[in-house]
């Protein structure tokens, strides 16, 4: 087996998911043609050399139906001897492109690939495909599929995080995004230029001002699904309770956001042939599946089983990248899996900075390596939960 070898990553700023955001005036395919043409700017990448293109997106409707992969390499002006694949494990398919694709290179079946992800909310927002599965209550529940707020508020439950929790890990990701962006830190990204030739250049959901205050005085959002039926139905699956709490809010949920990123992943072999040095080593990957009534539990698991089948421990981790699936996953993160605050989303997460579904994992894996290169460390987990309990992890090494 060959090794599998991170080159470069990069991503968009993250816009927030509305009409009139940052972002909003872009197709999917004209936001990833500029991080493709960064893509070879940066790395001096062939196009034609590529072996596979295989990116996460979870909304495959409309503007992201018809195999975005394959389609916007063709919008980019690649050559059409480039495949294209587009995978959709809910939130995690950023994790899930990047594991993929190093699979292929590990087995040698490809010399170089670029996986990633694509999410543009605005334009094509959550369940606009119109899945039976979110749409229709009793098909819903027959396939144990509920909704991802509510699997957060189960997992309070079943854990006793309280609302001061949950809103604390919302208030030190907001600070954290703050911080980062000010200082600069986050240097994968790429700015992203519009059609009126105006330049985003920073993420636009963080909201810098929140305060305990405010977190503490938005409502519960999840109650009223969980009165009209949802509680009672997960509260048959977990007989010990006798009550949902309903702690999680705007605040302290993960925001909508637009988004992409890339990800070039090669052997040694190319980048020896194109006098390229790689930045990290993707060591091993993990997908699992949790308790689907959880939902979103599945980062945690993914993370725990990634750690166990390497022989590891949290402590053995220089950082962790756990995508913030509502504030209460955090914390089970934390507390189950013994890791320090000060290793987990140091510069904020998901509940900040936005959460481009099937582009935060690829995101999220270059937020890892920009801060193991700026701290001058080495190992970092990067983990993602989708619904249905599912989860994706992987295990990077930075190369010096």
């Amino acid at each position: 087996m060959k090794d599998a070898l991170i080159y470069d990553a990069l991503r968009s700023p993250r816009g927030r998911a509305k009409e009139g955001a940052s972002l909003n005036s872009l197709t999917p395919q004209a936001l990833l043609k500029q991080l493709y043409a960064a893509l070879v700017s940066r790395t001096g990448l062939a196009p034609g050399e590529v072996a596979d293109v295989i990116l996460g997106c979870v909304t495959q409707a409309g503007e992201q139906a018809g195999n975005i992969a394959k389609n916007s390499t063709l919008y980019a002006g690649w050559p059409g001897s480039v495949p294209g694949l587009t995978v959709n494990r809910y939130c995690s398919s950023g994790i899930d492109a990047m594991a993929l694709a190093a699979l292929k290179v590990a087995a040698g079946q490809a010399e170089v690939t670029v996986a990633g992800g694509v999410e543009m909310m605005s334009r094509v927002p959550m369940l606009s495909d119109q899945a039976r599965v979110f749409t229709d209550p009793q098909f819903a529940a027959q396939c144990r599929m509920l909704m991802m707020g509510n699997g957060a508020d189960l997992i309070a439950t079943l854990h006793g995080i309280s609302r001061a929790d949950a809103d604390a890990v919302a208030l030190a990701s907001q600070q954290r995004a703050a911080r980062a962006r000010e200082q600069g830190w986050f240097t994968s990204m790429v700015p992203i230029t519009l059609e009126d030739g105006s330049v985003v250049s920073a993420d636009e959901c963080i909201r810098a001002s929140t305060t305990v205050q405010q977190l503490a005085e938005m409502p519960a959002v999840f109650a009223k699904a969980g009165a009209a039926g949802v509680d009672a139905f997960q509260l048959a699956g977990h007989p010990q309770l006798s009550a949902v709490e309903h702690i999680h809010t705007a605040g302290n949920s993960p925001a909508m956001a637009d988004g992409a990123a890339l990800v070039l992943i090669a052997d040694e072999t190319w980048g020896q042939r194109n006098g390229r040095r790689p930045r990290a080593r993707i060591v091993a990957s993990v997908t699992v599946n949790a308790d689907p009534l959880q939902v979103l539990s599945g980062c945690v698991e993914a993370t725990r089983s990634l750690l166990a089948q390497q022989g590891l421990s949290a402590a053995d981790i220089d950082l962790f990248e756990i995508h913030e699936a509502f504030a209460a996953v955090s914390v089970v993160a934390m507390r189950e899996l013994g890791i320090a605050d000060d290793k987990l989303n140091v510069n904020g997460g998901v509940i900040a900075l936005g959460h481009p579904m099937g582009a935060t994992g690829a995101i999220m894996a270059g937020t890892l390596l920009d801060e193991l290169e700026r701290r001058d460390l080495q190992w970092g987990v990067v983990s993602a939960a989708g619904a249905a309990g599912t989860g994706s992890a992987l295990l990077l090494q930075r190369l010096p």
